[in-house]
């Protein structure tokens, strides 16, 4: 049995579009240029033909992952949780050493993007942060890469703010 997939209802909403995506637009357009291109003639020398089954395939590939995380999702609504205390869904603002302020919100494995700072609640931080309230520090090892070698070390945060949106 796979773990729990916990993940925002924005984040099932984006995996349930994606794979209705694939499913009723994407796939049956992909099966029409097979056809298309297998009417052509001999299919061993056709680029068109080759390209397309193997793009058939990475589309099921893709469909399948994204129904057996859709089973086995657990959606989790961040307005639900308990105020003060951060839980799975929550936007935390963390100060670092030296006063530098961060902002995450703890999501779902198929939500993290970096970019939007939104963090698994798998993740180093995101595991050290869960459970923890405001003015509460927590310690992370860290990866950095100095002169082409990984270097480990421990940073401290400060938890300054907890919000579910």
């Amino acid at each position: 049995m796979a773990d729990k997939n916990y993940i925002t209802p924005a984040g099932m909403k984006r995996l349930c579009d994606e794979l209705t995506e694939l499913a009723m637009h994407e796939r049956p357009r992909v099966c029409r240029e097979v056809a298309d291109a297998a009417a052509e003639g001999d299919r061993s020398e056709n680029a068109a033909y080759i390209y397309g089954k193997r793009r058939l395939r990475d589309i099921d590939r893709r469909m399948r992952f994204l129904q057996k995380r859709i089973d086995i999702a657990q959606v989790v609504d961040p307005k639900l949780q308990r105020k003060g205390k951060i839980f799975f869904g929550a936007t935390v603002t963390i100060e670092d050493e030296e006063g530098e302020e961060k902002t995450y919100q703890i999501v779902g494995e198929d939500e993290t993007d970096a970019k939007l700072g939104k963090i698994s609640w798998r993740s180093p931080v995101g595991r050290a942060l869960i459970g923890k309230e405001v003015d509460d520090s927590i310690r992370v090892k860290v990866l950095t890469r100095l002169q082409h070698k990984n270097a480990e070390s421990v940073r401290e945060l400060t938890i300054v703010k907890v919000v579910y949106k």
